[in-house]
């Protein structure tokens, strides 16, 4: 299959995270979102949404959205809890995570790091939802060792991939030991070097 992304981007490299913890065999394309790669109309066939991460496996069959992705390469694996109620908790995460999680503390990122923004311009209000996301995050882990229980599931994987890089955000980890905790676990386990 061929794997097309942007490595500056966390959904991207959720998909390239699990490729590699389950030796999925794969070619990574590099797309270059900011020169407009998405858009053109080879990759719009693609993906009509125009964004990555795209999967085109070797049947001809494409698939688009991070956890999308994740959840169906990660299908058969200890990835993906076998009580079923455990991997709705799983799937919860994953929700919450595009909806409540990655709209704040992605974004904020985006703009400092790669538009240049000084964080006196990041919007009051993302940097507040961030913080919420990332209060609730520290509340869950203070009693859990992961999100889906006590192995790493993909609700891990997907959350870790902007949380780990928050201070680039000009998000302060400092009052969250748990997620602190959490991330060097789980950047462990997924074999990365530390964010931080």
């Amino acid at each position: 299959m061929k794997v097309y992304g942007d490595t500056n981007s966390g959904n991207c490299l959720k998909v390239k995270w699990v490729c590699d913890k389950l030796a999925l065999p794969y070619q990574w394309i590099e797309i270059d979102t900011r020169k407009g790669e998405t858009r053109t109309p080879q990759f719009l066939k693609m993906n009509s949404a125009g964004q990555v991460p795209t999967v085109a496996f070797d049947d001809g069959r494409t698939l688009a959205q991070s956890n999308a992705i994740i959840r169906y390469l990660a299908r058969d694996s200890a990835l993906v809890p076998r009580d079923a109620f455990t991997a709705a908790k799983m799937d919860e995460w994953l929700f919450w995570e595009q909806y409540s999680h990655e709209p704040y503390v992605a974004v904020c990122r985006f703009q400092l790091v790669y538009l240049g923004k000084d964080a006196s311009e990041l919007d009051p209000d993302k940097v507040k939802r961030g913080y919420a996301a990332l209060d609730r995050m520290e509340q869950h882990l203070a009693a859990s060792r992961f999100f889906a229980g006590e192995e790493v599931s993909l609700a891990d994987v997907s959350l870790l991939a902007y949380t780990r890089l928050a201070h680039e955000g000009g998000f302060d980890l400092g009052r969250h030991a748990a997620i602190r905790r959490w991330i060097g676990e789980a950047e462990a386990w997924l074999g990365l070097p530390s964010a931080r």
